[in-house]
């Protein structure tokens, strides 16, 4: 077994919540006007100049601004970043019907954001289970006032403790919608084997199926129905209840609830996958990076939409960690560079033609059958096994085992085959 040292957030209710609550929708509140704030600078920057202003330079920007000290330091520091970031992907989507990050403010109410505390913003006491939090400057001036919040925590994973991590990075207040719960972000060490097997998988991330799965001698398809059903409703939801000032309270909820439930769908997909793996004795696993999908052409307006929803990064970035606590390699492959949706996996013949249907591969050449996404999936697996053709036969491409998302239970499961 070896050590490694892995970032994990740790999720707390709060003990204490009716007397923090107050306090932290305050903040929240606070955060939300400080983006505002944020908000209103960039667009009159980028009117001026026609430049917009990152993270840095709102921080200087607005350093001496009142509704900075609302916050402490280095949490208003985070609002401004996330702002920033906002303004990045939104402008590397690069897709006309996007719009910028809007004003968070419900007529004349503001929601509660998230707040940050980084390392000198908060003091953690495992013994007691107690984290202290620090005010803004401007919360602090009443002269019955704490100079903190003092939120007393119960982790909800059982079998976590904070006592047993590295350290503390960060500590995030979240309004779930209905309370404020903890997130602690934290560096924690794991063990893992230092051999986990010899064999090599492959996986292709898409859409219609959310991950292709291949080992060789087996095939895993997990379809994103659930997934795509989330972002329909969901999208109803808020666009039947946008406001002329903004969002409702209503969409607000809806936008926090699909993200939530999106984040759960795959952290369940992701240590599925990494299970079957590491069950089958996998060492390296070969995943598809499609990095430049978003650019390679215009899949219309419908399919443009549905890949800048998709959370390609995260799932990988999920696949990649949930590995490492294994003992498994992981391997970005370039999707674009292998044309692996094209190739042929068997005899390498590359054709448009061969995909006959949107799920179905037959190859020309060597009269190959196979789902598509597995032919794609093995693709990826050939990049880093140098005979993949010889642990596999062509039979398993084409019938592959399904596994489903379980709404009631919010797990993976094989899907159930009915015997004629």
């Amino acid at each position: 077994m070896s050590n490694q040292v892995v970032t994990r957030t740790l999720k707390a209710s709060i003990c204490n919540h009716s007397q923090v609550c107050d306090d932290l929708d305050s903040h929240g509140f606070a955060a939300s006007k400080l983006w505002n704030v944020g908000r209103w600078t960039i667009s009159r920057v980028w009117d001026a100049i026609g430049h917009i202003p990152d993270a840095d330079e709102l921080c200087s920007y607005l350093k001496t601004h009142e509704r900075y000290a609302d916050l402490h330091s280095q949490s208003s520091q985070r609002v401004l970043q996330e702002l920033g970031e906002a303004f990045v992907s939104w402008y590397e989507q690069d897709d006309p019907e996007a719009n910028p990050p809007g004003y968070r403010k419900h007529g004349d109410d503001h929601p509660r954001s998230t707040m940050t505390w980084k390392n000198q913003g908060f003091k953690l006491d495992t013994q007691y289970n107690r984290v202290r939090l620090s005010k803004g400057t401007n919360m602090k001036e009443s002269r019955y006032a704490a100079d903190y919040i003092l939120c007393e925590y119960t982790l909800q994973a059982d079998d976590q403790t904070l006592d047993a991590v590295e350290n503390v990075q960060t500590v995030r207040a979240v309004w779930t919608g209905e309370q404020w719960e903890l997130h602690f972000v934290c560096k924690t060490r794991i063990e893992a084997p230092e051999t986990p097997g010899e064999k090599t998988a492959g996986v292709d991330l898409g859409i219609c199926n959310t991950a292709a799965v291949s080992v060789g001698d087996e095939t895993l398809l997990y379809p994103g129905n659930a997934l795509k059903e989330d972002a329909h409703y969901f999208r109803q939801q808020e666009y039947d209840t946008e406001g002329e000032n903004g969002p409702s309270d209503h969409a607000e909820w809806a936008r926090q609830k699909k993200s939530r439930r999106q984040e759960h769908f795959l952290h369940a997909l992701s240590k599925d996958i990494v299970e079957q793996c590491a069950d089958r004795g996998v060492e390296t696993i070969a995943v598809g990076h499609p990095k430049n999908i978003r650019d390679d052409q215009d899949w219309g307006r419908h399919g443009n939409k549905r890949l800048h929803d998709w959370a390609f990064e995260t799932l990988l970035n999920h696949i990649e960690y949930k590995a490492h606590e294994r003992g498994i390699d992981v391997v970005r492959v370039d999707e674009a560079g292998l044309k692996t949706s094209k190739t042929c996996c068997d005899c390498g013949t590359e054709a448009n033609s061969n995909r006959v249907e949107r799920g179905l591969y037959v190859c020309a050449n060597c009269d190959l059958v196979a789902n598509s996404d597995l032919n794609a999936a093995e693709n990826m697996r050939k990049t880093v096994t140098p005979s993949p053709a010889k642990d596999r036969s062509n039979g398993c491409l084409a019938q592959p085992s399904v596994y489903l998302f379980d709404k009631s239970t919010g797990q993976v499961a094989p899907q159930e085959r009915v015997v004629p």
